[in-house]
């Protein structure tokens, strides 16, 4: 009989966050049991739906939904400037795959990490409820409104422990699997090429067709040519607004979590390739899913020598 306990830390990403269903199922698929899961931002979000039985609805869903239909939920109704106000869309998107309003009724136990707005701590949510716990942990800086619950403004829990292990370990985890989405390497996966033009035997009126289209092929690449040096003469356009907080708050986590892991370091870490996908890329949700899933495969050999470890006794 098994006496460990092998805690899942989903760490924040935004729609990155989408590669932690790969993950999950990766893990199931091995027969690899999760005890406990800590959360944080969209980790807190997938790892409420895994701990209340609702992950292939969501996979399911999320999979036909398209990317503008995805960013629909974060309820584009502006409460204030420069804040969207998420509570009603979030909750439809969470009350579609599970029946859960409270932490006492998940089927495992879960955690979620936010941060106090004004003193900059870490805040963890494990009572209660359980839907303002999420929005609280995925309140993206500048983008949603910030919290009140429990008597203090909560924002995303990223700000202050975007992977958060030690939390995992103090809900008593021997092993502790974490998932850092925050990794610049990119997919291995590359699209394969396909001919414009399928072969065809030779003749007179297909090769006028053929000599013809590489024409207009010619013609556009010189346009485009044309087009990206006249843009490198022009002065350099300072990024947007959402792009300056986006890449400050990614790197921002990036720091965080390589010092939070030098004090408290997770036994196996699992970085998917999503280095080329953007943190509101919504519309490339199979492919984050499909990351999450070949990363954790690649680990699945490393994981059992740790189960095997636990199941000997040995230290």
């Amino acid at each position: 009989m098994n006496t460990y306990k092998l805690g899942l830390v989903l760490g924040s990403g935004a729609s990155r966050g989408w590669a932690h269903i790969g993950v999950i199922e990766a893990l199931q698929d091995a027969d690899i049991p999760i005890h406990l899961v800590a959360g944080c931002s969209v980790g807190a979000f997938v790892g409420a739906i895994f701990a209340s039985g609702g992950l292939e609805q969501l996979k399911k869903y999320v999979v036909e939904m398209d990317g503008e239909s995805m960013f629909s939920f974060s309820d584009l109704s502006l409460i204030r400037p420069g804040f969207l106000d998420g509570d009603k869309k979030l909750r439809e998107l969470f009350c579609m795959h599970s029946d859960k309003k409270e932490f006492d009724e998940l089927e495992i136990p879960l955690k979620v990490v936010a941060a106090d707005m004004h003193s900059g701590r870490q805040v963890i949510l494990d009572s209660g409820d359980l839907l303002k716990a999420l929005r609280a942990s995925m309140s993206y800086p500048g983008l949603f409104a910030p919290v009140y619950h429990k008597r203090r403004w909560l924002i995303d829990g990223g700000v202050v422990d975007p992977v958060p292990v030690g939390v995992a370990r103090a809900m008593g985890a021997d092993i502790v699997i974490a998932v850092n989405l925050d990794s610049e390497l990119v997919s291995r996966k590359r699209h394969q090429k396909t001919d414009i033009i399928p072969e065809m035997k030779s003749s007179p009126v297909r090769n006028e067709f053929l000599k013809n289209l590489a024409a207009r092929y010619e013609a556009v690449e010189k346009t485009i040519r044309d087009r990206l040096e006249r843009q490198k003469k022009k002065k350099p356009t300072p990024p947007g607004t959402r792009q300056v907080i986006n890449a400050a708050i990614q790197l921002m986590q990036d720091r965080i979590t390589r010092a939070n892991f030098a004090v408290n370091p997770p036994d196996i870490l699992i970085t998917p390739r999503l280095g080329d996908l953007k943190m509101l890329d919504y519309d490339q949700v199979q492919h984050a899913i499909e990351e999450g899933y070949i990363a954790t495969r690649e680990k699945i050999s490393d994981i059992r020598m740790f189960l095997n470890t636990k199941d000997t006794g040995e230290a």
